[in-house]
């Protein structure tokens, strides 16, 4: 008898968030199907996905939000392995870049089940793989200055109030050096792989994740004209050049160097700090990640587009 495959799922079995619990539940109730594997650190999901990936498994899931998400990438860098997405942190940027429900894992579950793979970019910072965004400067800044202990308590506020100490700080003076030649200096730098930031809010415009290319931000100002900047950007789908001090340009490779030792960040995980960051890679490679054809609607979106269409064949559409 020939068994179906049970693919493996790695997940962070101490999430106590109601989110972290739904879960937790969901995969006890699809248990049959998968190979359950409860991680005890990004280091441990790293070495598992790693593994698998040499054993030849055809798919690894990773079951949780960026931190989760980002420890399986780099065990599956450079393997034909296929990465599969169940959302189940507060930010889930990756997922949301590719229109996996981020709200509904059943239909999360179904994206993984029909097999549909898509082949995405894959950069590196100083040598660690990151699929959706890199930053060297504030927005590190802010991730290294707020604890677990503060998210836990406060949630997204812990980010605001750790943003606001950092303002505070006198800014790195960096050097960015793109692969056409091109030279810009700053006190931050965001290279974009996909389109979005922070969640939902599409600050690269013009990226696109299987073109090879980085969307780079290099913000001229500190203090409050770069906080001006990104949240003009964030509220315009992208930032306007023509009325800020934020240079955006594209490059396949890119080089920073800053004045003194600043944080680096992947996929919003501190990485740690440097004076060099060099993106891009030497032999340029694709992950191979489960995803839906076209994008899936959140519940939300969905139930809006049902009472539209429902008002239209009720109403008759719009009255003169």
């Amino acid at each position: 008898m020939v068994l179906p495959p049970r693919y493996p799922v790695l997940f962070n079995p101490k999430a106590r968030s109601q989110r972290g619990r739904r879960a937790l539940e969901f995969l006890m109730d699809n248990a049959a199907g998968l190979a359950l594997y409860a991680t005890r650190s990004a280091e441990e999901a790293e070495a598992l996905s790693h593994r698998f990936a040499e054993q030849g498994e055809p798919v690894v899931i990773a079951a949780g939000g960026d931190g989760t998400l980002n420890a399986v990438v780099k065990g599956l860098s450079g393997s034909k392995t296929a990465l599969g997405v169940l959302p189940t942190g507060t930010m889930n940027v990756f997922a949301r870049e590719l229109g996996i429900p981020y709200d509904n894992l059943d239909r999360a579950f179904e994206v993984i089940l029909e097999a549909n793979v898509k082949e995405v970019d894959l950069f590196e910072a100083n040598g660690t793989p990151f699929v959706q965004m890199a930053g060297v400067g504030f927005d590190a800044a802010v991730i290294e200055e707020t604890t677990w202990e503060s998210k836990k308590v406060l949630g997204p506020l812990a980010y605001l109030l750790s943003a606001v100490k950092v303002l505070g700080e006198k800014p790195p003076r960096m050097k960015v050096e793109g692969d056409d030649g091109r030279e810009e200096e700053g006190v931050a730098v965001l290279a974009g792989n996909g389109s979005l930031y922070g969640g939902q809010f599409k600050l690269f415009h013009r990226a696109d994740n299987q073109d090879s290319k980085l969307d780079v931000l290099v913000f001229k100002e500190a203090g409050y004209k770069l906080v001006l900047d990104s949240l003009r950007g964030i509220a315009l789908g992208g930032v306007d050049f023509d009325s800020s001090t934020v240079s955006y340009f594209q490059s396949g490779s890119l080089h920073v160097t800053a004045d003194r030792e600043v944080p680096l960040e992947v996929d919003g995980e501190l990485v740690g700090r440097t004076r060099e960051v060099t993106f891009g890679d030497e032999q340029p490679e694709r992950l191979r990640v489960l995803a839906p054809r076209e994008p899936i609607g959140t519940r939300f979106e969905e139930a809006m587009k049902a009472m539209m269409a429902w008002t239209k064949k009720t109403v008759g559409g719009p009255q003169p």
